[in-house]
This record gives structure tokens, C-alpha cells and sequence, in this order.
């Protein structure tokens, strides 16, 4: 996420993400300059201590300093663009050019007062949640007034909305696209990275008070787990950390580019006598103390200025919960898909999961009683799943028929009995039978 257009009110993008406290790194090559990268900012400079502190920095996960997220640190804002046509919801009926529906509102309806004027568009700026009015058209044929919602369960505002017509510019108003504003503030679960390939997902944000803190007072904007250095050897991060400082105290801008160090003059030599020469140490680390009770940790802490960048992967887009919901009509399983409140597979790896762990009964709720479960019958004498068939029996003195279960190669009732099998066994056994594979089973009273 960073500056990606200097013309976002003109513009109509589908999706659009943005930074909203950008900063022009302290630590870049020739050619940053030279492209002009500054006009378009991806990140922040953020003060990142390389320690293990409080567990919740194990497997690159990340602690945000809370207070720096409260001060602007990372936020982040998308732009959501929606396309109204009258014409899709039966503006122009029967291929004629009749005008049915147009935007306008009713005067009496309060219903609409304070998110739509009188033309039937939102007022910019407005505020709006799940089920709150965007928009209203009249029927021309009816004279009654729909009113349009706003479908999405997260908090937007009205950013723009912008009139769409033909090129003759002489046709009625029949579209309109309306631009939301949602802001994203850092949450947990929300991914960034540096400019070394070193991403991470926040794992909680972690007060001010209770983080370490250095001799002179200054707490990390990021704690880094040290594990997250020696495999994948991002020396360069390293030597980020120390030109970022030096850079911060100097007031200038180190350059980055390639192959301008060699074994003779190294980086880590240089920057660690610019170090020297204003007062910190030659390796870039501190003597840092526990934010919780105050005591000197035993270890020098590195800590540095790196330019952190936040990615677009948000847990407000990912995230995916389920109680009941739709199910296929196919094998009566839970659909997939985020967007059809469809459920997450249990796949082979989770199944061999709990079997090594011997956990039954919860191993049969996830694959039988939460995902196909269904009653079916079946013939003790002939041991077919798909012979019974359900007979009606008309009873003068009910309302409702009666149902009795046959099968149809016994031609009798007298031994169908009832059984819980997942859905998906039912379906399976009626393939075979297509291609003229039977399958038995057989049922213990």
C-alpha cells in the first residue's frame, strides 16, 4: 500500500489502496531519485528493535507499538468503487429506448434524510453502515420509490459520486458510480514487510508502557524476532538498520545503490563509525530495559530506522467464519467460497491431524454431524442403500398422507431400517450403480 495516483477524485477504480502517513526513506539508491519514487511513497520509517520479547514475536509475527498505531502509524484507506445502472434492473424494457426508472427521491420519506438528496444521490461525506440508504429512483410506470443499500458489513463514507451518460451527453441519467472511503487501521493480522523480502503479520499491539526502552527514552515502533535473520541471511536489513540511524542523526540521506562497498571498505565498518561519531555503538545496538518492571535486559538490543511498507493483505479481507449456511445441492456439503458464506475444507492433512491425536468424536462432528449428516434407509435382506423407495398411503382420517419405505427388490417393508450416513456415501454408491457396480453394506441391529 502506498501513494498510487495523485488523481484518485477523477478516477473510478474498482479497488484502491492507500497509505495515509507515507515517508520518504532515509536509506536509497541513485536511481530513487532519479525515477522520482518520492512522488510516489510506498512506506514509513519505522524504529525496529531485533529482540524476542513477551512470545507473540515467534514465527515472523511482528509487535506494533500501540501508541505509534494510535499517532497515524501505518494507517491505510481503500477505495471502493459501485456502479449503479438503472438499465440492468429494468430501466429499458424489451429493447426499446423507454426510460422506466430515473434517481429522485420523495419528499416525505425520512427514511432517506441525511444520506440521499432530493436528486436521489448520497451526499459526499456521509457516513454509512450495513442496510443504510445510497441512493433512490422512481418507477415512471408506477410512481413508487426504491430506495438502493449498502450491502457491505464494514463502515465506508461517501467519497464521490460521479454521473455516467453517452457521449452525446443528451440521455437521461441512468448510471451513476459511487466511491467509498474505509479506513483500515493496523489490526492483528494484517501483514507487512521491509524492502527485503522480510514480511510479517502483526500478533498484537503492544502498549507503549510495556515495551523495552532505550537509555535515552525512545521505544521501538516494531519489535523483530532475531530467528527471522539467520536463514534467510537479509544482510541487507542489517545495514538498513544502521544507515537508517545514522541518517536520522545526521539529517541526510545515505545512498543504497549495489556493489559501491567492496571487502576492503565494508558497509557495516562505515556506518558503524558514523555511529561512533554522534554517541551510539560501533554495532548499531543499545542497552535497552523492560518496559514491564524497569530491569536491564543482560543483552544489547539492535535497533535501527528501517522502511517498513504494509502489504494489501488485511485479515478484514481474508478473515472467514461460519455457523449454518448454504449447502450444495450435489452432496449437501457446505459450498466454499468466502463471498457465498460457504465453509473452510477440512482437508486430508487436518483428518490425519486428529487422528494421530485420537480425538474421535471430534474427528466424526467435522466430517459427519457439521458437514453431510442425513438419515437414510436401507434393506437388511438385500443390503442395497438405493433400492428402498418411500410408498404414500392415503388415510381417509388424515390430513396428510402417511409415508412408508419399500424396497424395490424385496417388494417389502419388513426390513428397512433407518441409518446415519454422510450424504456424500448415498451419492457415491448411486455412481457406481451407473456403471453397474453394486455395493453392499451390512446392518447390525
Amino acid at each position: 500500500m502506498g501513494i498510487p495516483s495523485h488523481t484518485l477524485k477523477y478516477r473510478s477504480d474498482n479497488k484502491m489502496y492507500t497509505i495515509l502517513t507515507p515517508q520518504s526513506t532515509l536509506v536509497r539508491p541513485v536511481a530513487h531519485d532519479y525515477y522520482e519514487i518520492d512522488n510516489y511513497p510506498l512506506g514509513t520509517n519505522a524504529v525496529v528493535a531485533v529482540i524476542s520479547y513477551t512470545g507473540y514475536d515467534m514465527e515472523d509475527a511482528m509487535i506494533l507499538n500501540k501508541a505509534s498505531v494510535e499517532r497515524g502509524f501505518k494507517h491505510g484507506s481503500i477505495y471502493k468503487t459501485e456502479i449503479i445502472d438503472l438499465r440492468e434492473i429494468g430501466g429499458i424494457r424489451g429493447g426499446s429506448q423507454e426510460v422506466v426508472y430515473t434517481f429522485g427521491r420523495k419528499e416525505d420519506n425520512q427514511q432517506l434524510d441525511g444520506f440521499v438528496d432530493f436528486d436521489g444521490l448520497p451526499f459526499i461525506g456521509t457516513k454509512v453502515e450495513y442496510e443504510d440508504p445510497i441512493c433512490s429512483y422512481f418507477d415512471l410506470t408506477t410512481g413508487e420509490t426504491h430506495v438502493k443499500k449498502y450491502k457491505s458489513m464494514e463502515v465506508a463514507f461517501i467519497y464521490d459520486v460521479k454521473l455516467l451518460g453517452n457521449d452525446s451527453g443528451k440521455s437521461v441519467l441512468q448510471s451513476v458510480a459511487i466511491t467509498y472511503w474505509i479506513h483500515r487501521p493496523p489490526i492483528i493480522g494484517d501483514k507487512f514487510a521491509n524492502r527485503h523480502g522480510q514480511k510479517g503479520v502483526c500478533s498484537v499491539l503492544w502498549p507503549q508502557e510495556n515495551m523495552p526502552f532505550t537509555e535515552g527514552g525512545m521505544t521501538p515502533d516494531i519489535i523483530f524476532n532475531p530467528h527471522g535473520f539467520p536463514s534467510r541471511m537479509t544482510i541487507g536489513q542489517m545495514i538498513e538498520s544502521m544507515a537508517g540511524k545514522t541518517a536520522s542523526m545526521y539529517g541526510t540521506v545515505h545512498d543504497a545503490t549495489p556493489f559501491v562497498f567492496s571487502e576492503e571498505n565494508v558497509a557495516s565498518d562505515y556506518f558503524g563509525k558514523l555511529l561512533e561519531n554522534v554517541g551510539f555503538n560501533y554495532y548499531g545496538t543499545e542497552r535497552m530495559y523492560s518496559g514491564v518492571d524497569g530491569r536491564q535486559l543482560e543483552a544489547d538490543i539492535f535497533i535501527g530506522v528501517i522502511y517498513y511498507i504494509r502489504l494489501r493483505h488485511m485479515v478484514g479481507d481474508k478473515y472467514q467464519v461460519r455457523s449454518t449456511g448454504p449447502i450444495d445441492n450435489l452432496t449437501h456439503q457446505p459450498v466454499k467460497g468466502r463471498k457465498r458464506c460457504g465453509g473452510i475444507r477440512f482437508g486430508e492433512m487436518e483428518r490425519d491431524s486428529l487422528l494421530a491425536h485420537g480425538t474421535s468424536f471430534l474427528l466424526q462432528d467435522r466430517l459427519f454431524n457439521n458437514s453431510d449428516k442425513t438419515m437414510a434407509y436401507i434393506c437388511q435382506k438385500c443390503c442395497s442403500l438405493i433400492s428402498p423407495y418411500c410408498s404414500a398411503i392415503n388415510d381417509s382420517y388424515d390430513s396428510e398422507p402417511k409415508k412408508s419405505w419399500k424396497c424395490r427388490l424385496c417388494e417389502s417393508s419388513e426390513h428397512i431400517r433407518q441409518i446415519a450416513i454422510p450424504y456424500v456415501l448415498q451419492y457415491l454408491v448411486a455412481e457406481l450403480a451407473a456403471v453397474n457396480i453394486k455395493v453392499k453394506f451390512e446392518v447390525k441391529s
